[in-house]
């Protein structure tokens, strides 16, 4: 199952402490390595792409096991990007193009707010962190 979204931008989550997109302080987690993947190819990546790429680069899997890789990533369910810490804990937005790829817009930017109230994205919730 894909967690590809399309026309899409994830807000950050209600209870989200972060006024601003800050950079996760744990380097090689997977906050920190989403922000890095997303940064470095702003609409580069769709959803199941940048799941993969940071599964690899945690596991230490070669590029010739990427196949592989994917079948047994999602041979079970993955969350969705509403549940990355990017938007529970640090403050990004994440928008996801017509062809499903995704950039990173700190909560304080021009670009979240626009996108934000864009009529034509579907605008979602990240998951909270607590229940309330």
């Amino acid at each position: 199952m894909s967690t590809n979204y399309v026309d899409t931008f994830i807000t950050a989550a209600a209870d989200c402490k972060a006024r601003a997109g800050t950079v996760p302080p744990k380097v090689g987690t997977i906050g920190a390595l989403q922000l890095s993947l997303l940064l470095a190819r702003p609409y580069g990546l769709t959803s199941d792409e940048l799941l993969l790429e940071v599964h690899m680069l945690r596991n230490c899997i070669p590029p010739e096991d990427r196949e592989a890789a994917r079948e047994r990533l999602f041979a079970k369910p993955q969350a969705c990007l509403r549940a990355s810490p990017l938007v529970k804990h640090y403050g990004w937005g994440l928008h996801h193009d017509g062809a499903g790829r995704v950039a990173a817009h700190g909560v304080e930017t021009d670009a979240y707010r626009a996108l934000s109230n864009r009529p034509d994205l579907a605008v979602v919730a990240g998951m909270r962190n607590g229940r309330a």
